[in-house]
């Protein structure tokens, strides 16, 4: 129902799922915590990339020459803050060239409302790939300000990553954003009162830092 607005894609293959399972489990400790979402990231980095340009290059095997496509263009990670650096973490192991920057954002606990504490940038050109990433697209005001902060520093190609999203967060995305594409393992339910995700995984910086 939300594609029709905003391209969602959902990651769902089995391996994925199994690691969105253990994540959501209250007793997986923080250590397995943050391996599990290393795993679960790397899917959906996989999957936000699979349309990176490429340019044909040769290169020589032990028998011959053969020629297949080499990455070739410019692709930036923007984690929002703290819980973000998990993902971002493993799209630099994946893509060991791309750039980073950062994004601060603080949610206040009464109002939901996310406030900017820091924001570090690298020169982003038009033809670049940005891939911000914030683990859980709640109430969707932390990525919504992440992405106007990217697009006013010339990012146009970009893409949203989440491992659990709400129904209330795509919909504010949409708002704003009608034509970002959205990579998450998980559309849940609901948000409550308190604006967590429901079923979710709780706060996911808290469990991923023990914190």
């Amino acid at each position: 129902m939300y594609s029709a607005y905003v391209p969602v894609h959902l990651v769902d293959h089995p391996i994925a799922q199994h690691a969105l399972l253990r994540l959501r489990d209250a007793s997986t400790c923080p250590s397995r915590f943050r391996r599990l979402a290393q795993r679960l990231s790397l899917f959906i980095a996989i999957e936000a990339t699979r349309d990176l340009p490429t340019s044909p290059r040769t290169v020589m095997t032990p028998l011959e020459p053969a020629t297949g496509p080499s990455l070739d263009g410019d692709v930036v990670v923007v984690p929002v803050l703290r819980a973000g650096l998990v993902m971002a973490e493993v799209v630099l192991e994946l893509l060991p060239d791309a750039r980073m920057g950062h994004v601060g954002l603080q949610r206040d606990e009464a109002t939901a409302v996310a406030s900017q504490y820091y924001l570090k940038l690298p020169a982003i050109s038009p033809a670049a790939t940005v891939l911000v990433v914030d683990p859980m697209l709640a109430t969707g005001g932390s990525a919504r300000k992440a992405i106007d902060l990217v697009h006013a520093a010339g990012g146009r190609n970009v893409r949203l990553l989440s491992i659990v999203a709400a129904p209330e967060g795509i919909a504010a995305v949409r708002q704003v954003h009608p034509d970002m594409p959205i990579f998450t393992a998980a559309v849940d339910r609901e948000l409550n009162a308190q604006k967590f995700i429901l079923p979710g995984l709780g706060d996911f910086g808290d469990r991923l830092y023990g914190t």
